[in-house]
């Protein structure tokens, strides 16, 4: 079976970021750290069924096998669109 992997989990909101190290068995997908995350108290309210995520800034799908150091991002909707947010901001 080998070596268990480590990895990082990530949940940023705009005042605090939730940054988890997880250890998990070679060959875990991205739905398999998202499963162990959960069972942590601190990822409770994050709908970790259905926020996309990504691998260091890249979208990844949920079968994505994981790597040993790997970064999982789990992305949050946006309020806003970036362009109409600059838009707004730009009105005078």
């Amino acid at each position: 079976m080998g070596e268990p992997i480590h990895i990082e989990i990530v949940f940023a909101q705009p005042q605090e970021a939730i940054v988890k190290a997880l250890r998990l068995p070679q060959g875990s997908r991205v739905g398999d750290a998202l499963a162990a995350a959960a069972g942590d108290a601190d990822f409770s309210g994050v709908d970790l069924t259905n926020a996309p995520v990504g691998i260091f800034g890249r979208l990844a799908r949920r079968d994505h096998e994981l790597k040993d150091g790997d970064r999982l991002e789990i992305y949050r909707q946006l309020v806003l669109e970036p362009k109409a947010a600059r838009r707004a901001r730009a009105r005078p």
